[in-house]
């Protein structure tokens, strides 16, 4: 085999598993798991900047009314050092509200499939009316299992 044979299966090789590894990211992205969550990350990011309004604009104000600064110029002072602990303090507020809003979205959702899921229990629990001729074929069964048994 010459060099040339040996470069151009080379190439081969480097082309397959390119194209390989290329539909292995196709069929990643196209799943509907990757879609799903991509839409929840952006979502997420423009709440986001509706709690961090919310906190900014309403809470931190009520919560600075009890002094003359906004309670996110709130810091301490250690020398050269700065510590911003109102600004702090507004973050941990931001979390807690996205975490409790993130926590009813769930409870909602495992609400709305748990309805689906009561329905389907009353629908086993239910006992089914039989029509005659079930009936019938029934009583006839337990008749030929006595003959049997006898």
């Amino acid at each position: 085999m010459s060099k040339k044979d040996v470069a151009i299966e080379d190439v081969k090789k480097v082309r397959d598993k390119g194209s390989k590894f290329v539909n292995e990211f196709k069929s990643f992205i196209l799943r509907g798991n990757v879609m799903d969550l991509a839409v929840g990350v952006l979502i997420g990011a423009a709440f986001q900047n509706i709690v961090t309004s919310l906190t900014n604009n309403i809470i931190s104000p009520i919560l600075g009314c009890f002094s003359e600064v906004d309670f996110n110029q709130y810091a301490l002072t250690v020398g050269n050092l700065n510590l911003t602990y109102g600004a702090f303090i507004t973050d941990v507020i931001n979390f807690i509200i996205m975490a409790f809003v993130i926590f009813l979205i769930v409870k909602f959702m495992n609400w709305l499939q748990n309805i689906g899921k009561k329905e389907e229990i009353n629908e086993e629990t239910k006992e089914v009316k039989k029509s005659n001729e079930e009936l019938l074929l029934e009583e006839i069964r337990d008749l030929l299992k006595d003959k049997k048994n006898k």
